[in-house]
């Protein structure tokens, strides 16, 4: 028997998918897209060894979700018949699917299913929202564990997918068990090498730095916080359709002196940033689908023990009080930090964010997922007329 994880694209999924390897057997897969997808059959082993799992590159037709093309892709034959090629035993192997598109694969799957969803995937820019409650409503149906990121996901299955709410195990995003010290950490380690320049305290940003993030609130934090320094660390390529927010971004990538943005980092790197800042900053916009997420930063801060500063971008933040320090306003950040800072940049729950953090990593998550899977397939055999009683 193995797992199939279905699709292992997003690093996100991919840390899932380690995890899950360490207790079961497991293939990620993970799509390469084309324009001759649909005639394709070429499937390519791939080892990853950052996050480590065993993974195979499959073809898969650009624009395989939207009509006329999905209908030609015939996405749910095609892919059933690719992952039960790798595996004789996919009666009894479990599927993971992590996004409503591969309903109809989950629908011809002979062996177990887990609806895995990390997003609010309605709530996408772009989407057919009617399109995505029926492939939603459809998953539901037919998976015997449905794993949504957040409680605000889980709802929306139950009231709009008609998900059974027995079937639902909510499964927020986590960290890695190696990014959580053998014991608190009372101080922020030293700065790497492309920030060690900046003088302390350090208030620091990290993740794809798009437009989920509220860029107006931090401009005006950064001119109100002359005698802290900030550091940026991720991605600034994503466009913002927003004039207002898009030049607020670029005016602070632009700025000198004691901002400092790094660009994107490996996501195995990242700790070694969260442990060095003083302060760790989630400036979120309230918007979907964010705000119906789990934040993943939260998680990564959590195991590096530092303060962490939030805006109330994430319904999930507003539980985690006082282990995050929620606020609304640049003035609200500041009146927070210059009481930090008075208290010596510490606010005495570095040991509580230490202990939290042990329950919150990938492999309690996927540990979590098998059982409650294997606890739902046992009680739907325990349901089943025995044999003799069928035949009666």
């Amino acid at each position: 028997m193995m797992w199939h994880v279905l699709d292992a694209r997003s690093i996100w999924i991919q840390e899932f998918t380690s995890a899950l390897s360490r207790i079961v057997p497991v293939l990620g897969w993970i799509p390469k897209f084309s324009w001759t997808g649909v005639t394709d059959a070429r499937v390519e082993e791939r080892t990853s060894t950052d996050p480590a799992f065993r993974g195979r590159v499959f073809p898969l037709q650009r624009g395989y979700s939207r009509a006329p093309i999905s209908w030609l892709a015939r996405t749910g034959p095609r892919l059933t018949a690719m992952l039960s090629d790798a595996d004789k035993e996919s009666k009894m192997s479990p599927l993971v699917c992590t996004t409503p598109y591969y309903a109809p694969v989950a629908e011809l799957w002979p062996g177990p299913i887990v609806y895995y969803q990390t997003d609010l995937t309605i709530a996408y820019a772009g989407v057919d929202p009617d399109q995505v409650r029926r492939l939603d409503r459809r998953l539901c149906a037919v998976a015997h564990l449905v794993c949504p990121n957040s409680r605000r996901i889980a709802d929306y299955f139950v009231r709009e997918a008609g998900c059974a709410p027995d079937k639902i195990l909510v499964v927020p995003q986590a960290t890695r068990r190696a990014n959580i010290a053998p014991e608190p950490l009372p101080e922020p380690s030293p700065l790497p090498a492309d920030i060690a320049d900046l003088p302390r305290p350090v208030l620091g940003v990290m993740g794809n730095l798009a437009d989920n993030m509220d860029w107006s609130l931090l401009e005006d934090a950064v001119r109100l916080t002359p005698d802290f320094s900030w550091a940026f660390v991720g991605p600034t390529n994503m466009p913002i359709p927003d004039l207002e927010r898009r030049g607020a971004r670029q005016r602070l990538i632009e700025r000198t002196g004691r901002i400092r943005f790094t660009g994107g980092k490996p996501y195995g790197q990242l700790q070694s940033y969260a442990r060095a800042f003083n302060v760790a900053i989630l400036p979120y916009r309230k918007h979907e689908p964010t705000f119906s997420g789990s934040c993943t930063r939260f998680y990564e801060h959590l195991a590096a023990c530092r303060p962490i500063f939030g805006t109330r971008g994430f319904a999930e933040l507003m539980e985690r009080e006082p282990l995050v320090q929620l606020f609304d306003t640049p003035e609200e950040l500041v009146t927070g930090l210059e009481q930090l800072r008075a208290r010596g940049m510490s606010d005495g729950l570095e040991l509580r964010r230490w202990t939290a953090s042990q329950s919150e990593t990938w492999e309690v998550r996927a540990a979590s997922i098998v059982d409650a899977l294997a606890q739902r397939l046992d009680g739907e055999s325990a349901l089943q007329p025995a044999a003799a009683e069928v035949t009666a």
